[in-house]
């Protein structure tokens, strides 16, 4: 076996996979922890499915480089949801399963109309579940993840304290004198980046799952907000790494093969934390 993967890593794309997919769980662990926390971890969801529908925008224009579509248009979306959600007529919730459900309904409706595929049906499955799309990763895709990764742990180090009082007492925060608004926006803001890429790694309908198993395994060993990020990104940059080393040797999806991972680690924590309650 480890033979089987020292020939694998020879190949440019398996290097590349292995480096996003790595990066792009460590991004997502330190995200999902404040969104877990703050009850809008399927933000993930609403945007993943936003970023279908521009892709497939993107797509029906023959736009080269689909990015410079889908980024703004779930950056937008993101901002979207933000300031919807906090309209008392319409909650957080019912604002991502509108937009969640109208984009993911839109995008696959113009497929099936302007369709420039001979197969639709691979190229959607590809797009919604991430199977092949992470081993054609190009030099740019990889630059580009590994500067918006480092700008998240950027951006979560230096913004730490803060983050803490908004996701446990925005309204306390904002009663200190705190621009509650900005940072959630920020965090909106840079969601929406790390799910625009990393639609290739776990597809539209997976990545919530990079972001909500990591946070909850962590949160079944410790009780600390500290604790629980670090032990997340641990968790989800292992599970990451694992999947795609066991996609590979056996031939399987490798955004479903990280998810299983999540959850086989999930279960796992779960145990664990029983016992540690008991003892």
């Amino acid at each position: 076996m480890l033979d089987m993967l020292a020939v694998y890593f020879h190949y440019p794309f398996v290097r590349y996979a292995m480096l996003v997919g790595v990066l792009i769980a460590l991004s997502s662990s330190l995200l999902g922890v404040s969104l877990v926390l703050k009850r809008f971890s399927f933000i993930g969801d609403g945007l993943s499915h936003v970023a279908f529908g521009a892709m497939a925008v993107a797509t029906v224009m023959d736009v080269a480089s689909d990015t410079a579509v889908v980024l703004p248009v779930t950056i937008a979306a993101a901002v979207l949801l933000l300031r919807t959600g906090q309209n008392a007529r319409l909650k957080g919730d019912a604002a991502i399963a509108m937009i969640s459900v109208g984009a993911l309904a839109s995008g696959y409706l113009l497929l099936n109309l302007f369709s420039r595929s001979a197969n639709l049906s691979g190229d959607v499955c590809s797009t919604l579940f991430g199977s092949t799309a992470i081993l054609t990763l190009s030099e740019t895709d990889v630059w580009l993840c590994v500067i918006l990764s480092l700008v998240v742990v950027i951006l979560f180090t230096m913004c730490y304290h803060r983050i803490f009082a908004v996701t446990f007492d925005e309204t306390f925060a904002k009663a200190t004198g705190m621009k509650a608004d900005r940072y959630n926006l920020l965090v909106a803001v840079v969601t929406a980046s790390v799910i625009v890429l990393a639609m290739k790694l776990a597809g539209s309908l997976l990545i919530s799952a990079l972001i909500i198993f990591p946070a909850l395994s962590a949160m079944r060993l410790f009780k600390s907000f500290r604790g629980v990020i670090l032990s997340s990104a641990v968790l989800s940059v292992v599970c990451a790494a694992a999947g795609i080393l066991l996609s590979i040797v056996a031939s399987t999806p490798v955004g479903a093969t990280i998810v299983c991972m999540d959850m086989a680690v999930f279960a796992l924590c779960s145990l664990a934390g029983m016992v540690l309650k008991r003892s």
